[in-house]
């Protein structure tokens, strides 16, 4: 069997009449997706619709879970506690776990957003926390991550473990993303994109900043929708994938089948 790997966007990251990126034609592409809980977008009519579409055409259901920053879209620090952290991880996952339940579906897996989404793979504590509220919700829910804390701390509770590989962003020597307070952090040339994404999923690697290339378990690829010309891009890198040999899959027919074939 060829290389396996899922696609996942960020979806229901509007408010109220605000809209961000467009969900509808990313639903065509994608076969899982990270839904925002209401903490960095999103409200109950949003989610709703959301889960809703993707119960409608198959596509898998992930929780993305922020720090309670509306005003800063998740992207900013907060002095929060562990125990915060994991208290507003459930919270999140409450909530978009009963829009999943009315609709007869599930969630899936669990995708921190944002700056605690790059904080839980560098703070111990952090990563613990969310280990921790995903253990306690349910031993089959999938933790999508970096490699870093989170992934070793859901590891270490026997939680399944989701690899993100995330081709637009440049990454460090370390396996951590470049800040997007500095300059180059987001890729925006396409054909480099798919490049890299082809590379990921069928070498293994990607190229960071300072020009080696740092081996990496990409399991699920994530396609930004709120960048000029994403839905292009994203429909080019799921053909390029195709093209290349790769079946795409949800998260959980990935790692199904990397568990199979190991």
């Amino acid at each position: 069997m060829g290389p396996i790997v899922d696609l996942v966007a960020d979806l229901g990251e509007g408010f109220g009449t605000y809209s961000m990126g467009d969900d509808a034609a990313l639903l065509e592409v994608v076969s899982s997706a990270n839904i925002a809980c209401g903490f960095h977008a999103g409200d109950p009519d949003i989610m709703n619709t959301t889960v809703a579409e993707c119960v409608r055409r198959g596509v898998s259901i992930g929780a993305h879970p922020s720090f309670p920053d509306l005003r800063g879209f998740g992207r900013r620090t907060m002095d929060l506690t562990a125990e915060e952290v994991r208290n507003d991880v459930l919270y999140q996952f409450g909530a978009l776990g009963a829009f999943a339940a009315y609709h007869g579906a599930a969630v899936v897996h669990l995708a921190p957003h944002g700056r605690l989404g790059n904080l839980v793979a560098t703070r111990p504590d952090y990563a613990q926390a969310v280990a921790d509220a995903a253990a306690r919700v349910s031993p089959d829910l999938i933790v999508l991550a970096q490699d870093g804390e989170l992934a070793d701390a859901a590891k270490a509770r026997q939680l399944p473990v989701g690899i993100v590989g995330i081709a637009d962003r440049a990454y460090e020597a370390d396996g951590t993303l470049v800040p997007r307070s500095r300059p180059g952090a987001v890729i925006h040339d396409a054909s480099a994109i798919v490049d890299r994404t082809i590379r990921m999923v069928c070498e293994g690697v990607i190229e960071t900043v300072a020009g080696t290339d740092l081996p990496i378990v990409a399991d699920t690829i994530l396609l930004h929708g709120d960048t000029p010309g994403a839905v292009r891009l994203a429909r080019q890198v799921r053909s390029e994938l195709e093209r290349a040999g790769v079946t795409i899959a949800p998260l959980a027919q990935v790692l199904a089948a990397k568990v199979e074939a190991a």
